[in-house]
């Protein structure tokens, strides 16, 4: 994808996209800035960067202030050797919202991008508005086996190889004769052609910027942070009561072969408020799949719902209270399955 520059913009009446930059605790962090009005904060998941969003920024843009960062260690942000875990994360959303002088949004998470989402909900409740939710990472710990496989120790020191003269352009080869091929004996099935063939371009994209080994070292410590040889290791499931009075939308791709779709099922369980709404034939990224229904789908959601107040004594409530198995929704098999994931995330073995 191509950066959309101001002459494009104008061309389509877009509000041009800007990149710019602030130093916070000392390191540098790019974001892509658009629009004016009440703020949306879009947050890319792992091995991507701001401009994922590209094809929706100028769309949200027309009626607001869009901020899409690039986390840290992604993108044209900073890459040191620091704190990648997600709350580390979500404190970087709320810094650079304070320096920006931003103090509500609605926030839209992809993939990783999701669970940090939901931990600034959960950590820095005065700011959100809303939430939208897109093929988000942290709620079971199924994930797809070549993450899990990424995080296990001396297997990442495979991806030096991806800076390797001709590598990057022998993967594209290998990645066109694969989604070509009917299929491949002892493939897990969201690694077979078919399963890859959805989102086979992203995942490349996001492969060649692991080429650089600065952006290798920052992958690898989000990945290990958020994934483990078992799968994700942090569920938003015993928090999800928090979100009682938050308005919330989930956008899922039924191909997707990175998170199982059927985690959008389990969200909705749990939070029975929220909207679902799936993509047909969309694989991990709905928004690059079908850009224009998913911003609208954005908008009508803004448009429909009244930002939450944050009320201290609700929270404290809500606190205080813990999650209340009595206010989920699904079958038998539904429900157990969020009291394994909560009670997974319990056990240190």
């Amino acid at each position: 994808m191509t950066e959309m520059h101001a002459d494009d913009a104008a061309r389509k009446n877009l509000p041009p996209v800007r990149i710019e930059y602030r130093t916070i605790h000392g390191y540098r962090r790019a974001f892509r800035i658009a629009g004016e009005g009440p703020a949306i904060l879009l947050i890319h998941g792992i091995g991507d960067n701001s401009s994922t969003f590209e094809e929706i920024i100028g769309e949200l843009a027309r009626d607001h202030t869009v901020i899409a960062p690039d986390l840290l260690g992604h993108g044209l942000s900073e890459k040191p050797r620091a704190d990648y875990s997600v709350a580390a994360f979500a404190n970087g959303m709320r810094d650079l919202l304070v320096v920006l002088g931003i103090s509500k949004v609605t926030v839209v998470g992809h993939s990783l991008g999701g669970g940090v989402a939901m931990q600034f909900c959960y950590q820095f409740p005065r700011f959100v508005q809303r939430l939208v939710l897109v093929a988000a990472g942290g709620v079971t710990t199924d994930v797809n086996p070549a993450l899990r496989l990424a995080s296990v120790p001396g297997v990442p020191t495979a991806l030096r190889a991806l800076g390797l003269p001709g590598m990057l352009p022998l993967l594209r080869g290998a990645s066109r004769s694969l989604v070509r091929a009917d299929s491949v004996p002892g493939l897990p099935a969201r690694l077979t052609p078919r399963g890859l063939m959805i989102d086979h371009q992203d995942l490349l994209r996001i492969l060649s910027d692991l080429a650089d080994p600065h952006t290798q070292a920052a992958f690898i410590r989000t990945l290990r942070a958020v994934v483990d040889w078992r799968g994700q290791t942090i569920t938003m499931l015993d928090r999800a009561h928090l979100t009682e009075r938050l308005p919330m939308l989930v956008v899922w791709g039924d191909k997707d072969t990175v998170i199982p779709v059927h985690h959008a099922e389990l969200i909705h369980a749990a939070i029975p408020h929220a909207q679902v709404e799936f993509f047909a034939g969309s694989g991990h990224f709905p928004f690059h799949d079908q850009p224009q229904r998913f911003t609208q789908l954005v908008l009508d959601f803004i448009a429909a719902t009244e930002p939450v107040e944050f009320d201290p004594y609700n929270w404290r409530s809500l606190m205080s209270a813990g999650q209340r198995l009595d206010a989920m929704v699904g079958d038998e098999d539904i429900l157990e399955e969020i009291l394994e994931a909560m009670e997974d995330e319990r056990s240190v073995s």
